[in-house]
């Protein structure tokens, strides 16, 4: 037996493209700031339209709920410089996060189970 266990790779997760932010967020508890650099959420207070989000690094700032805002597009995208080291974003959620897909006709919803989809 090798004494180094090989890692499999995770299984590949589709959400659908238009999904509304805070649930994005919520699902994947990462955020891309302006630079590039991808930061680890800790907190989330959903206020209306707006919620206050909280990183691992303790930086705190309000966000507008947007299906087409710069950073659902870079989340969608996986566009991103580097990752925060203060935050330490483990290797297993990055590998979990590039192996995750938008797909425009397929895909969660993320959704509650008691929540009805409109039509």
């Amino acid at each position: 037996m090798s004494a180094e266990k090989k890692a499999k790779k995770p299984d590949k997760r589709y959400y659908r493209k238009r999904v509304e932010l805070f649930r994005l967020i919520d699902k994947i508890k990462l955020w891309p700031s302006r630079r590039g650099i991808l930061h680890g959420i800790k907190t989330i207070e959903k206020l209306g339209d707006q919620a206050q989000i909280t990183t691992h690094c303790n930086k705190a700032f309000m966000v507008n709920d947007s299906k087409n805002s710069r950073a659902a597009r870079w989340l969608r995208n996986k566009w991103f410089k580097g990752v925060c080291g203060v935050c330490r974003i483990p290797d297993w959620k990055l590998e979990k996060y590039s192996s995750t897909q938008f797909k425009r006709q397929y895909g969660s919803l993320l959704t509650e189970k008691n929540e009805q989809i409109p039509p």
